[in-house]
């Protein structure tokens, strides 16, 4: 495989993967990775009509995985979804020269483009921030950096992103922070910036604003709904959006909770596919938070069921 492929933009509903594990003793807390099911639900996804998919992203649980599964996870999702779709592999890490490395695995891999966090673990200051995309870009893949503020205590500002907007390679940014007037913000700061909505719970309003991607959570239950609802928003049929999104917004909340890997692999069980359990340090929902959770989803499934007929 090789990093020969081009792509002209990074938009579109790219799904950032859920990672089945099967059990195993030997495994790292008693849980495998189960690729030939990863592969089967990447293929599930392009087919349901999303562009493509991001592998190792924080649903995707990397930061639990060792890095022999870290890279077979992305090397999975590229040779399943070959020609069919982008494949958006994240290459977050605590220096610049982890994600370099990363990003570089990424590119002889045949990746799309990458999906990068400003340093995780580290409060990382304006310069260093600039420096730790600079040399992942310098890698030579498209690059979406990553806002998401409430994990990392960095915030992409509209501002700051200006800046990291002038280092060749960076095209787009995944927005987390639940803002959605920095989409337009963004828009005028750095107007050669692609801006991906980041948050399930503000799709809708993200893409209303101009947003032109959408790297999501909830797509791995609702592909099919997600895609139309991206298409619908970004022709501007906002009263087809909305009847569409309004019934599945509760379960998109928990997108931008804690609990959102459990949440959307629970939904995932609840639809037929398989979520099944994560590894440490993520445990089973608590009672409470599973009911919540089946509640907004158990709606959302019987909007669609009465939209379908």
């Amino acid at each position: 495989m090789s990093g020969d492929k081009k792509v002209e933009t990074l938009g579109g509903v790219i799904v950032a993967t859920a990672l089945p594990y099967r059990e195993d003793p030997s495994a790292p807390a008693g849980l495998a990775v189960d690729y030939d099911r990863y592969a089967e639900h990447c293929r599930w996804l392009v087919d349901n009509g999303c562009r493509g998919v991001g592998p190792n992203g924080s649903l995707g649980e990397y930061s639990s995985l060792t890095d022999e599964e870290r890279r077979r996870v992305a090397r999975t999702a590229v040779e399943t979804v070959g020609g069919d779709g982008v494949v958006v592999i994240g290459v977050h890490g605590p220096g610049s020269h982890q994600a370099k490395h990363w990003a570089e695995l990424a590119a002889e891999d045949g990746a799309d483009g990458v999906l990068c966090l400003p340093p995780t673990m580290y409060r990382a200051n304006h310069g260093e921030v600039i420096a730790h995309f600079e040399a992942v870009a310098s890698v030579g893949l498209p690059v979406m950096v990553y806002n998401n503020p409430i994990d990392t205590k960095v915030d992409l500002t509209p501002g700051l992103l200006a800046e990291i907007a002038q280092i060749d390679g960076v095209v787009a940014v995944k927005e987390f922070s639940g803002d959605v007037r920095r989409v337009l913000e963004i828009k005028e700061r750095a107007p050669g910036l692609e801006v991906v909505a980041g948050a399930d719970d503000v799709t809708l309003e993200a893409l209303l604003m101009g947003a032109t991607g959408w790297f999501a959570g909830f797509p791995n239950v609702f592909p099919a709904e997600s895609a139309e609802l991206f298409e619908l928003a970004t022709a501007g049929k906002l009263e087809e959006a909305k009847a569409l999104y309004e019934p599945l917004v509760a379960a998109f909340r928990w997108d931008s909770r804690t609990e959102f890997v459990q949440a959307i692999k629970l939904g995932m069980d609840m639809v037929g596919r398989y979520g099944g359990p994560c590894r440490p340090p993520r445990g089973p929902l608590v009672p409470a938070h599973r009911e919540a959770v089946t509640a907004d989803m158990t709606r959302a499934i019987d909007a669609l069921q009465r939209r379908a007929g």
